[in-house]
Order: structure tokens, then C-alpha cells, then sequence
């Protein structure tokens, strides 16, 4: 409230226990030494007007001298004198106080007295300046407070001003709980108490003398007999029967607004009553600015509905009953099936649900569609072929096909049985949608082919895809856009990316026909890294772009579909993949930005995995390495086939930046061999393989190793090639140049170089050949100078963007900085000490002293001091700064 002079009216109004008197109290003594205080604390034996007043002209004497008011107390004192000329009379006696008073009438909420309010609004009106009133209070008072609030003459502090901050919990359980308290304890507890300050108080209480004071919080509630005593006493016992009535009957409610309340109630003044119960305090929050939707503070709530169970236990399904007809009406089914399962209704509750799936199918709900199909009766969901296969569908999406085959071939039995003659609701079958009984075929053999796909088998995949496209109604786009999705990724599983993505292309022009618009940014994914295998980083940009555009442009009420992250995702892996990191990084934080709310199930790991490989590009390979765990750790699969494994990706990172112990690990764990078979899945696997043989015959030379590793990546090249995979022949080329230049072939190493940078030029590849060992730069030059692809390869050289290694021969080390150490390198030479160094790149300490000992080695030095002064006579920090 501060300690500036007070308006003619203070209104202090919130239920009780929220510490309207201690604030006040405060507040007073905060004020002025010139300001005089008068506090009158009323009671309900003061709704007699001569007696209120009487101990009004009591209370300013003791601000105003004894001799003040002898005049109203005579006129008090008369039987004969009108309310109207005693309150005249005190008017013209407060013009005569020459300081300034704060009169505050504290529990104002015991007043009922028509005349008396009339009186007190009389005073307002006229208040003298010097005399400030303060009105403390659980309700608004019936006074003239709209006309004070646009003259600007009253402050009104209220529940929302008076509740405890976060920190102000902390403090006061801190002094009062008598017990060490852990931040998710003191946490649990503000969000349980709402901020109420006799709430915390009461928790404290009954925490006394417990041992495990943890548990206690977790499990505190409305029920907390403290709680209920104090709620009880100071609210619930205070209301007349029709508002006692009315609180416990909508305290099954979560929200709730004046029609509903109609409905559950069975009355027609729901609106009325919230409005009063809200200028009443009575623990009611607004939801919305236009004061449509309310909800009972949640400890008041519980007190409720434990009373309303005590003392109408009979009443509680009825109620929940009629609130789910309301919401069904409403359009709200997820509110119309909690409140159905709370009556017992499971029959209803299983209609809505049902009702309900197409819906939660065409926004992407999948959570929300399996929470209420795993919550309802066993025995209700198997003889409802729309929810076994409803409940099918919600678990393969999660990659959950436990019990699957069974639920199938139950709802196939239920519909040969309804179309035997059974009928909608028969003994057997329960239909509620009878045109399901033409699409729910489809349906099946859909998940037929999905169930497949999960476990390997692609033939049958094919099948029960191909089975759909027979027997699905021509207007069922839905089940025919999945079907031709799963054939087309049983064609990816077996390396026919031209097939797979016919197949996809098929799905996007069904889901579009059905209206599913959220879907088609799965499938973009999907789309674009299959051109990405295809080598067709032009086609993936297009695809992502419009994909985004899409995301952006048709979602409700402005917000961006789900999926619209991950479409940010896919254009930074094609940004940066061309060298345009700035692009990368940009489209990266706009993801960010959505949330992982609005990603898809693969979003998680794979902005992670885009991160890495910025990290990578950037040299720091240890946040690129903790990205690609973290990855690892949030996986979550698809439909689509695990083509580029991240515990591959990593350890292709190792390998390339020496790491090879670790890397090596990797290959012993798989059981990979030179001399495996090939197979499509694999091959991202047997190219990694070679590229850590590569980097072992390095620091452990054999001829033999390498010519190994050049006859598996031979092998990996015709099957690539022969499978249009360019975007794997790359980087089979890109290794093969480097290990016939590791077993001294020269012109073979240059020829595989060159070929691979004629497939990549069009594409505007830059990371394919940056992001490789040193060796690659002295193979690009050794190409520059024979004149082949030159343009390109100064580009490369140059770099398209700050982050690109150095030109060969600009650093005289036969194992350059990265440019990250570059900048450690740069800031050693500083006063700053390790840590600020750190902080100045915005990277952990154990990643700038990895940095460090990196310097160390490829300098050949032993200390700070020491690398400074090699980097000055080598003239590093200058080319840095050119670069």
C-alpha cells in the first residue's frame, strides 16, 4: 500500500484469513508522523445505527482530542434527532480537525444495516479533505464504490494485491514452520494455498510434531482438518441455506459460469449468484476479464465437496450427470466424459468418447484421446469396436502395440457380428455411429499393416496396406492416406525412396481431401528427409517452406499448428548443411520459441540433433557430444524407419575429432564388420563403420585396415548408387577420397573428390566436406589447383559463413584450430580468468579447459602463457580476424 497519503476511501476487500488486518496495521504505521490513526473494529452489534456511530465519534477522539463530537453524541443521544441531521453534524465537526485522520472501520462485512450504509455513503459523499476512511472487509459494501472509482477517490486493495508472492512463501515458512523445508516443498505449497496467508499458517500448525513433513505437503488439502474448521466457522456456517446450497452443488465444478450453474443446480440465477458470491469474497476466481468463468480457490473447493459428500452423498452423481448433458450441449466432450465418469455414467461417458475421436485424431490429441480410453471400464471398451481400435490407434502412436493384435481381432468379430444382424446395441456390439460400420474395415487392416511395420515384417505391411486401398470407401481419405503412407514406408525400410516418397506424396493429397491439414507437417518430415537421402537439399528447403507456411497460416485463432516447430528444425538441418548458419541458428530459436508443445513425438531429439551439428560446426565438440546423449536419452520412435541412428551419429563425431577409443566401443557393441552383409538400415551404421576404422588407422597404421575399409566403402557405394541414395554416395565419396589419400593414392583420392563435388554443387553442400578431418582441406586444394570445380571450392575455403575452418595454409599446423579455439585462443591472451572466459562464450568451464588442452596439444605448449606467444609468431589470432 506504500506510505503515501491515503484517498478518501481505502477498500481493503478479501475473504477472510488473507491478512487484511495485519496489512493494514503496517500500513498505518508506515504513514506520515502528522497523520493521526482511529481504528474501529466492528461487530454484528453494531448494526444498530446510534451504536455504530456512537463508537465512530469513539474511535476519531482518539485521533481528534476527547472534545471532539460532543455535538453528534448529543444529537445520538436524542431519540428524536434524523440519521441524516447526526451525520450533518459530524461533517461540520471533522471540518474543524486541522490534521490529517485515517478513520479505518475494520470487519465492515458484519453490517447489514440498510440505514447505516446509507449513512456511511452519505459521509463519503462529503468527506471533508483531511479525513481519509479505510474500510477492511470480506465483501464489498453497498456503497457509491463505482462512483468512487471513476472519480479516482478510492484505492482498493484486494485478495489478488494481499496474496503471497513465491518469495514471500519462502520467507514466511522459513520463520514459521519450524522445520527445513525443501524448495519443492515450500513450492507445493504456494501452489496449493493460492498465496492465502491463513492457509499457510494452518499448514504450518498441523506440521508440527510430524516427522516427515514432506509427506504432509504432498498430501495437504481442503481436508486438512485445520483447514476445514477455519472454513467452516468463518465461511460456510455464514451463508444462508440457498447460497450453502448453491457452493456445495457446483463444487464438483472446475470452472464454472451461470448457465452451468442453471444446469447443475436445477435453478435459474447461477449468473446473479456468482456475481454476489464474487463481491461477497467468497473464494471465487475470475477466469476471464468479462467475468464469464469462475473457479472456487482450490482448498475452499475441497472443504466443499467434502461437505457436500457428508451431507448429500446420494446428489453427486446427478450433479456430475447434468454437468456432462451441459458440456455435450457445449461442444466441451473432454469436460462432458469427466464429469460422466464422476456420475458412473460409464455408457455415456464411452459415447461421448467416441464421438469425440475423429476430432481428437484430426488435431493431433492423441494424449488426450489414450487418457480417457485407458480410463474407462474393460468391460465397456470391448464390446465397442470404434474404441478398441480408437484405442489402438492412441498406442501405436506412443509405439505401443501391446495387445494390439488382440483388440483388432476383437472389433472384427464385433463387426462381422452387428453386420450378421446385431445391429447399433446388441449383445454383442455397441455402435453409436452407424456409418462406422463402413470405415472401421479399413480401419483395422490399417493397424493390421502398422502392427507389420513395428515388427519387421514388410511383406505384411504391404499387405494389409495394399488391402486397404481395396476396401476403404472412395471417400474415406483418412484410413487411404494412412495405408498408402504405410506402404510407402515399408518401400523406405527396404532403401526405394522413390516409392516411399510416391507413397507419402499419395498421403498428403488424402489428408488434404480429409481435412487433416496438422498431419501433413508429419509427413513433410518425412518427405524432406527422403529427398535429403536422394541428395536433394533443394527439394527438402521447398518442402519445409511450405510446410511452414501452412503451420502458420491455418491454425486456430492464430496460433501455429503442431508441427510448426518442427518444420523451423527441418530448415535449419538444410540452412546449415549449406553453410548458411547464421539461418540455421535463427530458424533453431524459433523453435525454440513454439515450445516443444508444438512439435511433433520426434521434436525433441531432433532439435537436438540439429544443435549438435551446429555445435560440431562451430568446434565444440563436447556440448555437440552432451546434445547428441540428450538426444539419445528423448528418442522416441515412429513408423518411420531408424535409418540414421544418433548413437552412429556420435560416434562418427568422435571418430572425426579423435576420439577413436570411445568410437571404437561403439563398433565392439554393435558387432559391426567389414565383411557384413548390407542392408539399407544399416548402411548409415557401415558408413560410420569406415569413417572410425579411417580415423584408427591414423594414430594405429595398417595397410591392411585401410584397404579393408576401402572395399566396404566400395561396396556401400553400389548399393547406394543403385538405390538413387546420392545423399549416402556423398558421403561415401567424401571417405573413400580420404582413405585412398591415407594409402598414398593421390589421383584416386582426387577423383572420388571430385566427383562427389560435382553432385554436390548443385545442392550447395558446404557442411559434407567442412565438417571432415583436416585432410579434407588439403585434399580440396590439392583439387584447386588442378582447376576442377575451383569456383566451388574457394567458396568452401573461403567458407559461406564466420564459422567456416581456414583456408589450408594459413595455419601451419598440421592439425589446425577450430575457430571456437581461435576465440579461446584469443581470450587467453586477455586478463580474463578461466571462468570469465567461459562466461564470455557462453560455454561450461569444462568445455573451455577441453578447449584449452586442445590448444595446448596442436601448439605443442604447456601453459597460457606459453600458447600466446606460439600463436603471435605464427600470426593464428590474425588470420582469426580476417576470417
Amino acid at each position: 500500500m506504500g506510505g503515501d497519503a491515503p484517498s478518501t476511501l481505502t477498500l481493503v476487500s478479501a475473504p477472510a484469513g488473507f491478512g487484511k488486518t495485519t496489512v493494514l496495521t503496517e500500513w498505518l504505521d508506515s504513514l506520515p508522523a502528522g497523520l493521526s490513526r482511529a481504528w474501529l473494529s466492528l461487530d454484528p452489534r453494531d448494526n444498530d445505527s446510534v451504536s455504530f456511530w456512537t463508537y465512530v465519534v469513539a474511535a476519531l477522539r482518539t485521533a481528534a482530542g476527547n472534545a471532539f463530537g460532543a455535538a453528534t453524541l448529543s444529537l445520538l443521544q436524542s431519540s428524536q434527532a434524523p440519521l441524516d441531521a447526526v451525520i450533518a453534524t459530524l461533517l461540520n465537526e471533522l471540518t474543524t480537525v486541522s490534521d490529517d485522520v485515517v478513520l479505518v472501520l475494520d470487519d465492515y462485512h458484519v453490517i447489514e444495516a440498510p440505514d447505516v450504509h446509507e449513512s456511511v455513503a452519505y459521509l463519503l459523499d462529503r468527506l471533508p479533505a483531511p479525513i481519509h476512511l479505510v474500510i477492511a472487509t470480506r465483501a464489498d459494501p453497498p456503497l457509491p464504490l463505482g462512483r468512487l472509482r471513476v472519480d479516482g477517490r478510492m484505492t482498493e486493495i484486494r485478495a489478488a494485491d494481499l496474496r503471497f508472492t513465491a518469495g514471500e512463501t519462502e520467507a514466511y515458512l522459513e520463520r514459521s514452520a519450524g522445520a527445513t523445508l525443501s524448495a519443492a516443498d515450500i513450492a507445493s505449497l504456494a501452489e496449493r494455498t493460492e498465496g492465502w496467508v491463513a492457509a499457510l499458517q494452518l499448514a504450518t500448525l498441523s506440521m508440527q510434531g510430524r516427522d516427515d513433513t514432506s509427506s504432509f505437503i504432498a498430501e495437504f488439502a481442503g481436508d486438512d482438518r485445520y483447514i476445514v474448521d477455519y472454513l467452516v466457522e468463518e465461511v460456510l456456517d455464514r451463508q444462508t441455506e440457498d447460497v450453502r446450497r448453491f457452493l456445495l452443488q457446483t463444487s464438483i465444478l472446475d470452472r464454472m459460469n451461470g448457465s452451468l450453474c442453471d444446469a447443475v443446480t436445477g435453478q435459474d440465477s447461477g449468473k446473479a449468484t456468482l456475481e454476489r458470491l464474487e463481491r461477497a469474497n467468497m473464494f471465487l476466481v475470475p477466469l476471464d476479464d468479462r467475468r464469464h468463468w469462475y473457479r472456487y480457490h482450490h482448498l475452499f473447493a475441497d472443504v466443499l465437496k467434502a461437505h457436500l459428500l457428508d451431507e448429500q452423498r446420494d446428489a453427486v452423481a446427478g450433479l456430475n450427470g447434468r454437468a456432462s448433458r451441459w458440456y455435450e450441449l457445449h461442444g466441451e466432450p473432454t469436460e462432458g466424459i469427466r464429469h460422466a465418469l464422476a456420475a458412473g455414467d460409464f455408457s455415456r461417458a464411452a459415447d461421448l468418447v467416441e464421438a469425440a475421436l475423429p476430432a481428437w485424431s484430426q488435431d493431433r490429441q492423441e494424449t488426450t484421446g489414450r487418457t480417457w480410453l485407458q480410463r474407462l471400464p474393460d468391460d465397456v471398451v470391448r464390446v465397442r469396436p470404434a474404441l478398441l481400435v480408437g484405442l489402438v490407434g492412441a498406442l501405436a502412436a506412443i509405439g505401443d502395440f501391446e495387445g494390439a493384435q488382440e483388440r483388432l481381432d476383437d472389433a472384427e468379430r464385433l463387426l462381422r457380428s452387428a453386420a450378421a444382424g446385431a445391429g447399433r446395441t446388441g449383445p454383442d456390439a455397441v455402435i453409436v455411429d452407424e456409418t462406422q460400420l463402413r470405415s472401421l474395415p479399413a480401419a483395422i487392416e490399417m493397424y493390421r499393416a502398422a502392427l507389420a511395420l513395428s515388427r519387421g515384417d514388410l511383406d505384411g505391411t504391404e499387405t494389409h496396406g495394399r488391402r486397404v486401398l481395396d476396401i476403404a470407401p472412395e471417400d474415406d481419405h483418412l484410413e487411404r492416406a494412412a495405408a498408402a503412407a504405410l506402404v510407402g514406408l515399408a518401400a523406405w525400410a527396404r532403401g526405394d525412396l522413390d516409392a516411399a516418397f510416391d507413397g507419402y506424396s499419395q498421403c498428403v493429397t488424402g489428408l488434404r481431401r480429409a481435412g487433416h491439414i496438422a498431419d501433413i507437417l508429419g509427413c513433410s518430415i518425412t518427405l524432406a528427409d527422403l529427398r535429403i537421402a536422394q541428395g536433394r537439399l533443394g527439394d527438402a528447403l521447398r518442402i519445409y517452406t511450405e510446410a511452414l507456411e501452412l503451420g502458420t497460416g491455418t491454425g486456430t485463432g492464430g496460433v501455429p499448428l503442431r508441427g510448426t516447430a518442427d518444420m523451423h528444425v527441418g530448415l535449419s538441418e538444410v540452412h546449415h548443411e549449406r553453410g548458411n548458419e547464421d539461418a540455421a541458428m535463427e530458424h533453431l530459436r524459433r523453435s525454440s520459441e513454439l515450445g516443444e508443445h508444438n512439435g511433433l513425438p520426434q521434436h525433441p531429439y531432433r532439435s537436438r540433433l540439429a544443435m549438435a551439428r551446429l555445435r560440431q560446426s562451430e568446434g565444440d565438440v563436447a556440448a555437440a557430444v552432451a546434445l547428441l546423449d540428450e538426444a539419445e536419452r528423448v528418442y522416441t520412435t515412429d513408423f518411420s524407419p531408424s535409418v540414421r541412428p544418433i548413437p552412429a551419429v556420435r560416434a562418427g563425431l568422435l571418430a572425426t575429432h579423435g576420439n577413436v577409443g570411445d568410437a571404437m566401443a561403439w563398433v565392439r557393441e554393435r558387432g559391426l564388420s567389414t565383411d557384413d552383409d548390407l542392408d539399407y538400415l544399416s548402411e548409415f551404421e557401415h558408413i560410420t563403420l569406415a569413417r572410425v576404422l579411417l580415423a584408427r588407422s591414423r594414430t594405429e597404421p595398417s595397410d591392411r585396415a585401410v584397404d579393408e575399409t576401402v572395399r566396404l566403402l566400395e561396396r556401400l557405394l553400389g548399393a547406394a548408387e543403385a538405390g538413387g541414395r546420392i545423399g549416402a554416395v556423398l558421403q561415401i565419396l567424401v571417405l573413400l577420397a580420404l582413405a585412398e589419400d591415407a594409402r598414398g593414392d593421390r589421383p584416386a583420392a582426387v577423383a572420388h573428390l571430385d566427383r562427389a563435388l560435382i553432385l554436390a554443387e548443385p545442392e550447395g553442400y558446404v557442411r559434407l566436406f567442412l565438417d571432415e578431418s583436416p585432410w579434407m582441406q588439403t585434399l580440396l586444394g590439392a583439387l584447386a589447383e588442378r582447376g576442377t570445380s575451383a569456383a566451388y571450392i574457394d567458396r568452401l575455403l573461403q567458407g559461406t559463413t564466420d564459422d567456416a575452418p581456414h583456408r589450408p595454409g594459413t595455419q601451419p599446423l598440421v592439425d589446425p584450430l577450430s575457430n571456437r579455439e581461435l576465440d579461446v585462443l584469443r581470450l587467453l591472451g586477455s586478463d580474463l580468468t578461466g571462468p570469465e572466459i567461459a562466461r564470455e562464450l557462453m560455454v561450461s568451464l569444462n568445455t573451455m579447459r577441453t578447449h584449452t588442452k586442445n590448444i595446448y596439444a596442436k601448439l605443442g605448449v604447456t601453459s597460457r602463457r606459453a600458447a600466446v606467444t606460439q600463436a603471435e609468431a605464427l600470426q593464428l589470432l590474425a588470420h582469426r580476424n580476417r576470417g
